[in-house]
């Protein structure tokens, strides 16, 4: 629970797209999203969470999709964990592509500090640097942080809701918070708009398979394994809807701090609802909780990477999952983790829509993979063996309805996301997408459906549970 929490990251997420809610829908789709996209997340969920029950093993999703699989269970393994990598990828892109925006706003108020692209980029980079370096070097102090994470989380929450709720000497109607609507996108269907807003909640609705990947290292894991995942979703569904409507009560003028010069609305939200000293620290605890996210995503990525590599999947493959022997780390999977990630985000450069792109890449790569072994076990229907924590005989329409809201966001969240399109604004989603399946789709029949045989059960999971304890988390 704890892991999958701080990853799905509530301050993260929630903030660092705020301003795209700000623009695409308004305080409307901002605090009804949330429970719409919350609620159809814990059906994924729970549909995750029964399979985890059956299989809880450190291998994951593309562990069950082979199991699942009644033919051609190597191929479907494949591609699982091509999308589940691109996702990972692409999740610790958008996790610490939004804590350099933030950061920037912070350097922004204090020293008057540029918030250009390249700027943000370069801080950015620092960013990944921090959390690689972490993750090869600082392995206890990673494993202090993260329980540490888990409660600054929670208490921080608190904190901002709390201040934002007492401080500010005005706040926004109930009428205002709840039903006002605002476009400039340059779409005129607000449907679409609407729709398209819905990416603030899904995106932070992800990581929670994280809970999954670290059951080989819990008592009892068939239990506690999908309890985690269930639970991290619940949790962070109630507390970031405080969290959400909160901050949308204190916003005193929408349309400066949508346009704020600080390039992250939040920030100056904070700032025009309790001043400038209060604002920045209401800023720095958003700014650890990414940091913390950004961490424990780095170390998710490349434990799945590792054990991808292991399997031989992925171009290098030997080089990926060496396990450094001074550290006990797979230092290798952790620099691809972080430079992969860094290449996401370098389109910021000259595309003012690259964030919103990295975050839609997270939400399709992570989804497709969460629900594919779903998928795989609604067809073997009543063979399908249970583990002891299952959903009897909710079981078939909660898998449906998974799966049918995973194919609806994976198409939408590829569509433009503004009018007119130009190289500016472009949602570059469905060329990273592509390119990126393009690729392990032609390595699959060139090469790979001649060798990949699926992963490598239960005797070589031990190495990779090995591995997983020196990480500690």
């Amino acid at each position: 629970f704890a892991v999958s929490f701080t990853i799905i990251s509530i301050l993260s997420g929630c903030l660092t797209l705020y301003g795209y809610g700000m623009n695409t829908g308004g305080p409307a789709v901002i605090v009804w999203g949330w429970p719409v996209v919350g609620v159809m997340t814990l059906f994924v969920g729970l549909a995750m969470a029964e399979v985890c029950s059956s299989f809880p093993t450190a291998g994951g999703l593309y562990y069950w999709s082979a199991k699942l699989a009644r033919s051609n269970g190597p191929a479907w393994s494949w591609f699982t964990g091509w999308f589940n990598f691109l996702g990972q990828v692409a999740v610790t892109a958008g996790i610490d592509f939004g804590a350099a925006f933030f950061i920037n706003a912070l350097l922004n108020l204090q020293f008057g500090t540029s918030t250009a692209p390249k700027v943000t980029i370069l801080i950015y980079a620092c960013v990944l640097l921090l959390h690689g370096m972490l993750n090869q070097f600082g392995i206890r102090l990673v494993a202090l942080l993260n329980d540490i994470s888990v409660w600054w989380h929670i208490v921080g929450v608190l904190i901002i809701v709390g201040v934002l709720t007492i401080a500010p000497s005005h706040h926004q109607s109930a009428s205002f918070v709840f039903t006002h609507t605002v476009n400039v996108t340059g779409w005129h269907s607000l449907f679409y708009v609407v729709l398209l807003g819905l990416l603030l909640a899904q995106y932070t609705f992800t990581g929670y398979d994280a809970s999954a990947h670290m059951t080989e290292e819990t008592h009892n894991a068939a239990r506690s394994g999908p309890r985690g995942i269930v639970m991290s979703i619940i949790v962070s569904l109630f507390a970031g809807w405080i969290l959400l409507i909160g901050i949308t009560f204190a916003i005193q003028n929408y349309t400066a701090e949508a346009g704020s010069p600080t390039g992250v609305p939040p920030a100056q939200i904070f700032i025009d609802a309790v001043g400038a000293t209060g604002g920045k620290l209401l800023l720095l605890i958003a700014i650890g909780a990414q940091l913390f996210c950004g961490m424990s995503s780095v170390t998710a990525n490349s434990r799945m990477i590792y054990a991808f590599s292991r399997d031989g999947a992925l171009p290098g493959s030997a080089i990926w999952h060496q396990v450094n022997k001074r550290t006990r780390t797979p230092t290798n999977a952790i620099w691809l983790a972080a430079g992969f990630a860094l290449i996401l985000g370098l389109p910021y450069l000259w595309n003012s829509a690259a964030y919103a792109a990295v975050t839609s890449i997270a939400v399709i790569g992570l989804y497709i993979a969460y629900v594919t072994p779903t998928f795989l076990r609604l067809r073997q229907g009543e063979s399908f063996q249970r583990g002891p924590w299952h959903l009897g005989r909710w079981s078939r329409p909660i898998g449906i309805i998974a799966v049918v809201w995973v194919v609806f966001i994976t198409i939408l969240f590829m569509l433009p996301t503004a009018n007119p399109i130009t190289a500016k604004d472009f949602n570059y989603t469905v060329v990273a997408v592509v390119a990126v399946i393009g690729f392990a789709g032609i390595y699959w029949l060139v090469s790979a459906k001649n060798w990949f045989t699926g992963p490598r059960v239960q005797g070589t999971a031990e190495e990779l549970a090995a591995i997983e304890h020196e990480l500690e988390i």
